[in-house]
């Protein structure tokens, strides 16, 4: 129940006894740094009204001493999430491994002098509202923003902190130009353009969207009214309503939560790069001078789905010279920043958080708040504004996990892209070759046949909330029995008909490439339309563990071939006609050893990670027949394909 100031009960915990609640698990750097003359007060459940009359659920902690709360204003830091706001925090854990709590997250810059709020989103937990994914977090955002500077323990200095949706929330509402908020720490999320990186890519649609609604729809707080409802949602099985596609607007695996379907369902049906896709938090692209007004820390991984939100975030807030930006890149999926594997490689102890920036990730981000709200200088003016780690360099054996030891090491940069790249195009030939020379003038094109009825299983990649149909990370190439999609007899996937491969001899020496990633393609159909698949991958060489090699992928990408001119305007392909298409891959860095290979491998799916094009040039998201294509590359010196790669001498 709460008061006539929207204030319910209010729990009063001492520090010592906190401390001792948490126990040995809690961090040393966190517990060494915290102190101990603050304790804790909680004002659960504040409901705080929006511009439109609806009210979202909050929670506040304040610091106190001697059972009183700090005299004065203090600045503030929060966390908006649709995942509960009282619920453990999946991402909010150190190199232990160890999930936080809430409270545990909230004292810790309690314990430092801050009031920390956490907020459910509009629709989620104990907020009102109807949840639509993404599109009213801005508003929201700037409205809470607004409150907290009004409050009379507010100082108006306000940061936000969060992980993946909770990243796309702070965006939005720098975006939006919050009041009082002077610093963000965009951790694996936060959209510079949903089009490009996040929801579709290259014109496709990632079907992420559809599992991470159907596994947030579990928890939503309509089906939590309805028992029966929900233990239909759970009944439905996942795989087999994957394989019975394309479908249909109320008979799909989510058409149980209805608002959720309708959703997705605008997502992919919106094919065409418009004002639907240019709004306030999806976007970040066309707000740069607002979020540039906020310092900003871009943190992601190259197996994770928002590294190109990251790199885009940070070149286009750093061009506006406004407040400054940094960018964080590790071997991570999403969120496992303190993890030093992705799927079934290991790039060693140094390739964590920790390692990269020489502090615990708790005691990072409390540097740079204590910063940009505080004005204290300390640590956090040390760090440089780019920390790349190159992947590569390991053994190439099995280690005692059964990983494969691939290796790395961080480096600091001064930018990104990173100034001195040699921009190296390596060309396709129809012998299957990779090199730096150009094919020969009268090479024969290359052709296969694309069925969407049996497209190429997605095998990690940059894939997060795809459980249980598909995982992120770097695996070997292989079909196995755990791959959504694969057959017996499991083979690797370069042996598909529809996969063409194009790979260097061994290389006689070291080379890195680091940055973005840009496949330029001749190409062909009989179809008016189809898409086109890239992968870049490391493959090792042959070795006692790994008999037949190791064939690691680093980035991928996919193009929807009506938008090879204009993400405006899309236009079918005229049957048999070559045209010139770009196909652009997240970023990625590696370190290809000496006696390795550079290898292309080009396709036109990538299943489930993106829908599959039916080839008939139906709209995107209702045709529900298909065609199989015969899909062509071209290969000689007058259509030259070729991989741009960024190497870094």
């Amino acid at each position: 129940m709460t008061n006539a100031n929207g204030l319910s009960r209010r729990r009063l915990v001492q520090g010592v006894a906190l401390m001792g609640a948490m126990g040995a698990g809690w961090p040393r750097a966190v517990a060494d740094t915290a102190p101990s003359g603050y304790a804790m007060t909680q004002d659960t459940g504040v409901m705080v009204g929006m511009r439109d009359g609806v009210h979202l659920a909050t929670d506040i902690y304040f610091p106190t001493i001697d059972g009183k709360r700090l005299d004065g204003r203090l600045p503030v830091i929060m966390n908006r999430t649709p995942y509960g706001r009282s619920k453990t925090a999946a991402r909010e854990m150190t190199a232990d491994g160890r999930r936080r709590t809430r409270a545990e997250v909230a004292e810790y810059y309690v314990r430092h002098g801050y009031v920390f709020i956490y907020q459910d989103t509009r629709g989620r937990g104990g907020s009102e509202g109807q949840f639509v994914k993404y599109l009213d977090d801005g508003h929201d955002g700037y409205d809470m923003c607004q409150w907290i500077a009004a409050q009379p323990w507010s100082d108006g200095r306000i940061g936000m902190l969060g992980t993946s949706y909770d990243a796309h929330t702070q965006a939005a509402a720098a975006c939006a130009g919050a009041p009082g908020l002077k610093a963000v720490f965009l951790d694996f999320g936060g959209f510079s353009n949903a089009y490009q990186s996040g929801i579709r890519q290259g014109g496709a649609f990632e079907l992420k969207q559809v599992t991470w609604a159907y596994n947030l729809g579990l928890d939503s707080p309509d089906l939590a009214r309805d028992p029966q409802r929900l233990a239909a949602l759970k009944a439905v099985d996942l795989k087999a309503w994957f394989a019975s596609m394309p479908w249909k607007r109320g008979h799909t695996p989510i058409s149980l939560i209805p608002d959720y379907e309708d959703y997705v369902f605008d997502q992919w049906q919106h094919g065409k790069f418009d004002g639907y896709w240019k709004r306030l938090g999806i976007y970040a692209a066309g707000f740069y001078p607002q979020l540039a007004q906020s310092a900003t820390v871009h943190l992601s991984g190259w197996y994770d789905p928002y590294s190109r939100t990251a790199t885009d975030n940070f070149v286009g807030t750093r061009q506006q010279r406004s407040q400054p930006a940094r960018l964080i890149m590790g071997p991570w999926t999403h969120g496992a920043r303190s993890t030093p594997f992705a799927g079934d490689v290991d790039f060693g102890l140094d390739a964590t958080f920790e390692h990269a920036t020489g502090q615990d990730y708790f005691a990072y981000r409390l540097a740079y708040f204590d910063r940009h709200l505080r004005g204290i200088a300390g640590a956090d003016d040390a760090q440089p504004p780019v920390r790349v780690f190159v992947m590569g360099g390991g053994s190439g054996r099995r280690n005692a996990e059964g990983r494969l030891d691939h290796g790395g090491r961080w480096r600091s940069e001064t930018d990104w892209p990173i100034p001195r790249t040699q921009w190296t195009r390596y060309y396709c030939h129809g012998s299957g070759a990779l090199s730096e020379a150009l094919p020969a003038a009268d090479a024969d094109a290359l052709s296969y046949d694309f069925d969407p009825r049996d497209p190429v299983p997605t095998i990690g990649g940059a894939v997060t909330s795809g459980e249980p149909l598909m995982r992120g990370g770097a695996f070997d190439q292989r079909e196995t029995a755990s791959v959504y999609g694969a057959k017996p007899p499991f083979l690797p996937l370069s042996a598909r008909p529809d996969v063409l491969v194009f790979e260097t001899p061994p290389l006689d020496r070291d080379i890195e490439i680091t940055g973005p990633i840009e496949a330029l393609l001749w190409i062909a159909s009989n179809c008016p339309d189809t898409d086109f698949t890239v992968k870049l991958i490391d493959v090792h060489p042959p070795s006692q563990d790994y008999p037949e090699g190791f064939e690691m992928n680093l980035t991928s990408g996919i193009l929807r071939c009506r938008y090879r001119d204009s993400w405006e305007e899309p236009s079918l392909l005229a049957p048999g006609q070559a045209y010139p298409i770009k196909v652009t891959a997240l970023p990625t860095s590696n370190l290809f050893k000496a006696g390795h290979r550079i290898r292309l491998d080009i396709s036109s799916s990538n299943f489930p990670h993106f829908d599959v094009n039916p080839n008939t040039g139906a709209p995107e998201g209702r045709g529900l027949s298909t065609r199989i294509a015969t899909n062509t590359l071209f290969v000689d010196s007058s259509r030259p394909s070729h991989i741009l790669l960024p190497v870094i001498p």
